[in-house]
């Protein structure tokens, strides 16, 4: 089994800066792709940020240029730095890891329980 922790979610100014993590642990062979997912109230859970295991990114349009995905693979850990968040930007963020837990496991996704993030003066 992996575990997901995430932490620093909460509430932030609009033009702020707010800071996730989201560490990894139990029985992991190896992590592939790590990265966000968010749920906004009444919509979709839609991607954010990932990041491969060889450093290549992935972002949404919408944050392109203010979040920043990163990941410390020593740690199996994930970051998202979010700069300049907007109000459109409160959702439920949840962690994902696309890993897996022996060499001759399939990859399978976990998800991390989800830290709000709430964008308001």
């Amino acid at each position: 089994q992996v575990q997901l922790v995430e932490s620093g979610g909460g509430l932030v100014q609009p033009g702020g800066s707010l800071r996730l993590s989201c560490a990894a642990s139990g029985s992991i062979f190896s992590i592939n792709v790590m990265g966000w997912y968010r749920q906004a109230p009444g919509k979709q859970r839609e991607l954010v940020a990932v990041i491969s295991s060889g450093g290549i990114t992935n972002y949404a349009d919408s944050v392109k240029g203010r979040f920043t995905v990163s990941r410390d693979n020593a740690k199996n850990t994930v970051y998202l730095q979010m700069n300049s968040p907007k109000s459109e930007d409160t959702a439920v963020y949840y962690c994902n890891v696309a890993g897996r837990t022996s060499w001759i496991s399939q990859v399978r996704d976990y998800w991390g329980q989800g830290t709000q993030v709430t964008v308001s003066s």
